[in-house]
C-alpha cells in the first residue's frame, strides 16, 4: 500500500522524536511518527530534565504535565557503614527574571514521554506503535520508506525522513553513517524500577563500594517506586529475579529492612560513548540517541536529544516553505559541537563517579545547558554585532515587562510559539521594525516594541519599567533584535543602520520575499531589495 506524500516521516516515538513531531505539527506540516515498539517506554531511564529543556518544553506546550509529575532533586544520602552523610548534588536556585526554571527536574522518562504524547495528541497526531522501518530509499525530491505493522507492509513517501530511533538506529544503519566511539562491555549497571519499603524517600541513597562499584536508589516522584542502580563486577552475572535482586541489594547495603516488590522495568546498561560522523545525508537526518549516546552521568542525553529536535524542527519547516536548502546544513554545524561537548562532560562525570570524586557528584551550570550557544556558527558569525551581555547565537533570556494595559508580560510569553520575534528597543528603532520585510511563506514574524513611545505600529507594545529587559539584554541605546523560533538570537543591530543587518540575517532563515518557492538566489534577492 502506498500513502499520500508527507512533509516529514519521524522514526522513533521517544522524547526526541515526539518533540520534533510536536514542533512540526504546530507549524501546519503533514507528519507521521512511527515506532517499532508495541507501546510507549515504561521505565524511568533518563530522569533528569535540565533548565534549558524545561524552557523548550514550555514553548512546545508540554511543561505543565512535566511539572505536575516531577519534583526537584532530593539530597543525596551517602551511606558509609553506620554513618549517612547528606550531600547536595544540585544547588538550590531560586527563579530569576531571566531564568524562570532554574532547577533540574526529577521525573521518570515514562512520565516525560506521556507528557509529550499527550501534547502531540492535542495537536491531532499520535505515535504509531508496532510500525517498523524496514528500508528506505532517497530520491531527488523525496524519501520512500517501507514499513511493516500488524496491518501489513506500507510504503510511506515523505519530503524528509528523520531518524530519532535510538542508539541502535535503523535509519543511521540504512545511511551507512559511522557511529564513532566505544562500548565498555565490562562496565555494566543493572537498573531496576520497583516498589520499595524500609527506605526513606527524602534521599537519593548511595552505598559506595570498592573499585567504584556502588548501589544507588533514587525515589521517583509521586510514586512508591525507586530507581535502583547496581554497578556490577566485570565477571558478575546480573541478578534478574526479584529475590536475587533483593539479595544483591542486601549483600551490598547491609540493610535487611529494605523490601522490593512490583518490579516494572529492569535493564542492564553498558556505557556507550558514541557520536555520528554526520547528522544529515540528503533528505535524511538524525537526532537524539541515533546521533549521539552518552553515559547517564549528569542527565545530558535526553536533554541533548530534545534540543536537537528543537533546532531541527523550525529549519525543516522553513525549508519546506521555500527557505534556502543550506539552512538544513546548519543543523549539523550547530548541534554537532554541542553534542561533542556534552559527550565529554558526561564521560568525565562518569569516570569521576568511578573514583568517588566529589566534584563528579556535584551538578552545576554546565549541566543546566543554559549557556550552550551557537556563537560563531553559520547563522551567528563572529563579527556580528553584540550587546554588553549577549552575542548572536546566545540563548535569548527571559525578562519581565509591562504591556500597554499595565499588566505583566514576559519575553518567553512573547516568543512562545513557532514564529520569529523582532524586538525594537527604544523609539529610534521603531521605524526599522516597521520597515522590516517578511515573507508570507514559512514562520510568521511577531513585531515587539519596547520603550518605544506612542503611536507605534507593532504587534506587541511593552514597557521596561523595572529595567529588567535592558539589564538582561545589555542594552543602553536603540537596538533591533531578531529571535529565532528556537529561542536563540538570530541578529543584533545596535548601530545607526539597524535594518540592513536584521534583513540580511532574516534572508538566511526565511523563504525569499515575493517568491515562496525559494528558487531565487538569496543573495540576488537581498541585493535587489537593498537597492
Amino acid at each position: 500500500m502506498n500513502s499520500p506524500m508527507l512533509d516529514v516521516l519521524v522514526v522513533g516515538g521517544g522524547p526526541t522524536g515526539t518533540a520534533l513531531a510536536i514542533d512540526l505539527t504546530r507549524r501546519g506540516l503533514d507528519v507521521r511518527i512511527i515506532d517499532k515498539a508495541a507501546n510507549s517506554f515504561g521505565g524511568s531511564r533518563a530522569k533528569g530534565i535540565q533548565p534549558r529543556s524545561l524552557e523548550v518544553l514550555d514553548d512546545l506546550g508540554a511543561l505543565d504535565d512535566i511539572l505536575a509529575h516531577g519534583s526537584t532533586y532530593p539530597l543525596l544520602g551517602i551511606h558509609l557503614g553506620p554513618v549517612t552523610i547528606p550531600w547536595r548534588m544540585l544547588p538550590v536556585t531560586e527563579p530569576t527574571t531571566d531564568v524562570p526554571y532554574p532547577s533540574t527536574w526529577l521525573i521518570p522518562q515514562h512520565s516525560t514521554d506521556e507528557a509529550l504524547h499527550t501534547r502531540l495528541s492535542v495537536l491531532g497526531r499520535s505515535v504509531e506503535y508496532g510500525c517498523e522501518l524496514i528500508e528506505f530509499q532517497q530520491h531527488l525530491d523525496a524519501v520512500s520508506a517501507t514499513v511493516a505493522s500488524s496491518d501489513g507492509s506500507e510504503t510511506i513517501t515523505a519530503r524528509y525522513l528523520v531518524g530519532a530511533d535510538g542508539g541502535a538506529s535503523a535509519v543511521r544503519r540504512g545511511l551507512g553513517i559511522g557511529f564513532l566511539g566505544s562500548t565498555d562491555e565490562e562496565d555494566r549497571m543493572l537498573i531496576v524500577d520497583a516498589t520499595v519499603s524500609g527506605l526513606s524517600r527524602d534521599r537519593w541513597h548511595v552505598w559506595p563500594g570498592p573499585g567504584g562499584r556502588f548501589v544507588g536508589a533514587c525515589p521517583l516522584p509521586h510514586s512508591d517506586q525507586f530507581q535502583w542502580m547496581i554497578r556490577l563486577r566485570p565477571d558478575e552475572e546480573p541478578p534478574l529475579t526479584e529475590d536475587r535482586i533483593l539479595q544483591r541489594i542486601h549483600s551490598h547495603t547491609r540493610n535487611k529492612r529494605i523490601r522490593l516488590s512490583d518490579i516494572t522495568w529492569k535493564s542492564v546498561f553498558r556505557p556507550n560513548i558514541r557520536m555520528v560522523e554526520h547528522y544529515r545525508a540528503g533528505r535524511v537526518l538524525l537526532a537524539g540517541d541515533a546521533a549521539h549516546v552518552h553515559t547517564p552521568a549528569g542527565a545530558q542525553g535526553l536533554n541533548t536529544g530534545l534540543q536537537d529536535a528543537y533546532n531541527l524542527g523550525w529549519k525543516l519547516g522553513q525549508v519546506l516553505a521555500g527557505a534556502p536548502e543550506a539552512l538544513l546544513d546548519t543543523y549539523e554545524a550547530e548541534r554537532m559541537p554541542i553534542a561533542a561537548g556534552v559527550l565529554n562532560l558526561s564521560t568525565k562525570k562518569y569516570e569521576g563517579i568511578s573514583k568517588l570524586d566529589p566534584s563528579s557528584i556535584k551538578r552545576g551550570k554546565d549541566e543546566r545547558q543554559l549557556g550552550l550557544n551557537y556563537c560563531g556558527g553559520p547563522l551567528a558569525p563572529p563579527d556580528a554585532d553584540r550587546t554588553e551581555t549577549l552575542a548572536v547565537g546566545d540563548r535569548a533570556p527571559d525578562a519581565r515587562l509591562l504591556d500597554a494595559a499595565g499588566g505583566p508580560r514576559r519575553i518567553f510569553e512573547v516568543t512562545r510559539g513557532p514564529h520569529f520575534t523582532a524586538i525594537a528597543y527604544g523609539a529610534a528603532a521603531v521605524a526599522d521594525l516597521e520597515a522590516l520585510r517578511w515573507p508570507t511563506a514559512g514562520a510568521t514574524l511577531t513585531r515587539v516594541a519596547i520603550d518605544a513611545g506612542d503611536d507605534i505600529e507593532a504587534d506587541i507594545v511593552l514597557a521596561d519599567i523595572t529595567g529588567s529587559f535592558a539589564r538582561t539584554y545589555g542594552l543602553h541605546t536603540a537596538a533591533m533584535l531578531l529571535i529565532r523560533p528556537d529561542g536563540y538570537i538570530g541578529s543584533i543591530a545596535t548601530g545607526a543602520d539597524r535594518l540592513t543587518p536584521t534583513q540580511t540575517a532574516a534572508h538566511a532563515m526565511t523563504p525569499s520575499i515575493g517568491n515562496p518557492t525559494g528558487i531565487t538566489d538569496p543573495q540576488t534577492v537581498q541585493n535587489s531589495e537593498m537597492m
